[in-house]
């Protein structure tokens, strides 16, 4: 018999890691996760940051920890992972949040600026997802939300341009099909969800320029709204997705039609 629509999307008893999880649409997802029912370990680079939300998810009733963590380092990477299961016994939810961008013309583009973007968005998310794949492989189950960008879909002459960017979120969504079809037969799951722009200190510098043009050509002629990310992070990380695996889902009000 199927189960109740409130048990598809019930995460009691699950345990999340959420990179980037300290501000941002990383927050959103995570606060998401945690009204589902999940148990939080957040990650991100800045410790204040980071420790600041861990204490406003409790206040809130949450069970969340934080860990500062450069997803670009696999012992950093590990470390969370080991916390993880010390904390709270295993891992059945992953969000790779965690993301840097750098604008510049290609022709212009510094090879280290490049090279650190590629780093954290794509080999980080990699890194990740292999720690936490190791675990989810022992219970055979998980999910992975791999968090991309339309960025990864298409491009414009209007820009922005941001070249490691770009290729770090299209290279995301190939991994992310990748993983799905290494792991699929042993129960883990692997999705993206590729935002358009929505509010947040990365995005905020671009959205300024483009928000008119937003307004003007988009299906929803608007940015997306705080709370618009975190339904579908509910539902890919729920049973309520349970068929569902290698897909990217466009966030972005039809930007991508």
């Amino acid at each position: 018999m199927a189960k109740h629509i409130r048990e598809l999307f019930d995460l009691t008893g699950k345990t999340a890691i959420v990179t980037g999880g300290s501000r941002g649409i990383g927050v959103e997802m995570a606060e998401g996760l945690a009204e589902a029912g999940a148990s939080l370990m957040l990650c991100a680079r800045r410790a204040e940051w980071l420790n600041e939300t861990v204490e406003e998810f409790r206040a809130k009733g949450f069970q969340a920890e934080g860990k500062a963590c450069d997803v670009s380092k696999a012992e950093d990477v590990q470390a969370v992972v080991d916390e993880t299961i010390e904390k709270f016994g295993k891992v059945d939810i992953l969000i790779n949040n965690a993301g840097i961008s750098w604008g510049a013309m290609p022709e212009e583009m510094p090879l280290e600026k490049w090279q650190k973007v590629l780093d954290v968005n794509l080999t980080g998310c990699f890194l990740m997802a292999q720690a936490v794949g190791r675990e989810m492989l022992k219970q055979n189950s998980g999910s992975i939300i791999n968090i991309a960008s339309i960025a990864g879909l298409h491009s414009s002459a209007n820009g922005p341009f941001y070249a490691g960017y770009v290729a770090s979120k299209a290279g995301l969504i190939g991994l992310t099909r990748e993983l799905a079809a290494s792991w699929g037969r042993k129960g883990i799951r692997v999705n993206a969800i590729a935002p358009g722009f929505f509010h947040s200190r990365l995005a905020d510098a671009v959205i300024d320029i483009y928000e008119r043009s937003i307004q003007e050509t988009n299906v929803i002629p608007r940015v997306g709204q705080s709370g618009e990310l975190k339904g579908v992070a509910v539902f890919l990380a729920s049973d309520a997705s349970s068929y569902i695996t290698g897909q990217t889902i466009a966030v972005d009000g039809g930007m991508t039609v």
